[in-house]
């Protein structure tokens, strides 16, 4: 009798270590893949980001999607205007305009953007919401941008609501995201925290 006693007390406390190691476990992989991913995610935000921002010198608006983004980025070419003089000083009045094309692949492949995997969310088969229009902000027309994508859509196995408890500000229906629909903005709401 002493001996079953002593097997049912040995298989509770082996039962209770592995309840306690796998609670501490949780925690710290659910934090490191949140972190590893966030990461991604935030690095290739930021490249759609320089695309958009050469998109808008080529095109002079960002581009509503991206098909379109990466067309005129293959395709497109840069305007570089070299101003000889100066058009403000009235005893000089010999100005003169050199302009020349610089082809948008080549700026492309130096910053090392890759065009064909731009609106792919890191660990996820999702693609990156995009929008973009023209508004009326403090009476002058501008171009605005907005892409990005919810937490859920990349954190797989942690994309629930219960994994909270270890990261007061998990939200998996929160977006991450660069730009605003409603002001000429293209900060991340990554960079604010």
């Amino acid at each position: 009798m002493k001996i079953i006693i002593n097997l049912v007390l040995l298989l509770i406390a082996v039962a209770l270590g592995f309840m306690l190691v796998n609670s501490i476990k949780e925690p710290i992989a659910f934090q490191e893949t949140k972190d590893k991913r966030r990461e991604a995610v935030v690095n290739r935000l930021m490249e759609i980001r320089t695309a958009q921002e050469m998109y808008r010198d080529i095109a002079g608006t960002f581009a509503p999607n991206f098909d379109t983004l990466k067309e005129v980025l293959r395709n497109g070419r840069f305007t570089i205007v070299k101003i000889v003089g100066d058009e403000d000083d009235p005893d000089n009045p010999t100005v003169s305009r050199d302009t020349t094309y610089k082809p948008a692949i080549d700026s492309v492949m130096a910053v090392g953007l890759v065009l064909d995997s731009l609106e792919h969310v890191p660990y996820s088969d999702a693609t990156f919401k995009m929008e973009a229009d023209t508004l009326t902000y403090q009476q002058t027309l501008v171009s605005v941008v907005e892409v990005g994508t919810q937490w859920s859509e990349f954190m797989g196995k942690y994309a629930s609501k219960k994994y909270a408890r270890y990261d007061n500000s998990y939200d998996p229906g929160a977006t991450i995201k660069f730009g605003d629909m409603n002001s000429p903005k293209l900060a991340g709401n990554w960079e604010s925290k």
